[in-house]
């Protein structure tokens, strides 16, 4: 897997319009005798155009937070807007035409994009055809779509007789076919072995690059999140951390890890930080004139952590 250069979030973000906001997004769930906070006010800024890898523990809120931009579910508090759109005021005819048109999901199963009984061309014409768009178009489009994602070869074939990778590049092209803004990516190699896993994150790359959409990936692999300009981690139901790369002279690669300050000023310290200084329950903060220091409770002054 080819290395994507990367740059300070600032570079990334300077200059571009956000095509994903969410700001102290909070999602509760109530059951029978039960509450479940599953966001607790997160913080995120996608730039237009980027291709971003989200991270995180099972239960950690990917999911949700997916469920959310994808408009099949809505915030209990807080804003999330995508494209221009505030996900929390669509009514139902807006929310429907917002996953036609704005946003591509592409599922880890890649059955859950595609019919069997329809050639690889047809699955991808199928969502120009239930948006209205005539028929010499989607053709064409069609076919643009099969070359960018280098499938091309495999138009007349029903899904049955593509391998894994294929079928998951196929399904791809059924998420882009209404060349939505944003896609929106579920594990998408959780089920296919290393090379199919390489093939399908090229094509997810080639269309972020020749198609100019902006991709959000959710996954477990790091053959996928290593190999982006920026990673984001999920604790807890807020984002936690961000891994920048640059390829610097001579192609050498350079990552940095920073923690995340979100809007409210909270922070998420790393676990393996606090268990080894023994910071629980409260910490003291001290404000030097280029540092924030956090010191343990009872710790005496000039103990620093």
């Amino acid at each position: 897997m080819t290395s994507t250069a990367g740059h300070d979030r600032d570079d990334v973000l300077h200059g571009k319009p956000p095509d994903v906001t969410c700001e102290n997004l909070v999602r509760i769930y109530r059951t029978e005798g039960l509450e479940v906070v599953a966001l607790q006010g997160l913080d995120l800024a996608i730039a237009r155009g980027e291709l971003v890898a989200l991270v995180g523990a099972s239960g950690s809120g990917k999911s949700t937070l997916l469920g959310i931009l994808s408009g099949l579910d809505v915030p209990s508090a807080g804003t999330a807007r995508v494209a221009g759109h505030d996900l929390s005021g669509m009514g139902r005819r807006e929310r429907l035409a917002y996953r036609r048109s704005t946003v591509g999901f592409l599922f880890q199963q890649a059955a859950s994009n595609l019919l069997p009984y329809l050639t690889a061309r047809e699955n991808v014409e199928l969502p120009m055809v239930l948006a209205g768009v005539g028929r010499r178009e989607r053709e064409g489009r069609a076919q643009d779509t099969l070359e960018v994602l280098d499938i091309a070869e495999c138009g007349a074939r029903r899904p049955g007789e593509l391998s894994g990778g294929q079928q998951q590049r196929v399904a791809l092209g059924v998420a882009l076919a209404n060349r939505p803004r944003v896609l929106l990516a579920d594990e998408p190699t959780g089920e296919l072995d290393t090379r199919s896993s390489d093939d399908v994150f090229e094509a997810i790359r080639a269309a972020n690059r020749d198609l100019g959409t902006t991709v959000l990936v959710v996954t477990h692999d790091a053959l996928v999140s290593d190999h982006v300009a920026r990673t984001v981690g999920i604790r807890d139901g807020r984002t936690s951390t961000e891994v920048l790369r640059r390829t610097g002279d001579g192609g050498v690669e350079h990552a940095v890890e920073y923690a995340v300050l979100d809007t409210a000023g909270r922070l998420q310290l790393p676990r393996s930080f606090t268990a080894n200084l023994g910071l629980q329950d409260r910490v003291r903060l001290d404000l030097e004139p280029d540092h924030i220091g956090v010191w343990p409770s009872d710790a005496g002054e000039g103990s620093g952590a």
